[in-house]
């Protein structure tokens, strides 16, 4: 099997929310269409966005399961966290102890980490 492209697909019951998001959030751009929004960095679409009007956010860590999360290395931990809320994500839990990540949700409620090492 050779893949030729991989894109992470959110459900979200706002599409422009949601996609504008992760279009600043990976200085992308998105292309719209009906039901489905893809973001588009570089010349590859790393995610994208479909209508799913009856979604519900996970509530992590408890509730609600999540079905995906991912994971983005940053440089700069104090400068990708304030931008990360200045675009709309929410805290769901910061670094204690020897943790290197911090824990967020889309505006959608998807769970991602902003790790650094």
């Amino acid at each position: 099997m050779k893949i030729t492209a991989t894109t992470v697909v959110f459900d979200a019951a706002d599409l422009d929310a949601e996609s504008r998001f992760w279009a600043r959030m990976l200085g992308g751009e998105v292309q719209a269409e009906e039901d489905w929004h893809t973001v588009m960095v570089q010349g590859a679409a790393p995610v994208a966005v479909q209508l799913a009007p009856d979604h519900q956010p996970p509530q992590w860590p408890d509730g609600q399961p999540q079905q995906i999360h991912l994971d983005l290395d940053v440089e700069d931990i104090a400068s990708a966290h304030a931008e990360a809320v200045e675009l709309g994500a929410t805290v769901l839990q910061m670094a204690t102890g020897r943790q290197r990540f911090n824990v967020y949700a889309d505006p959608a409620g998807h769970p991602f980490c902003l790790c650094w090492h």
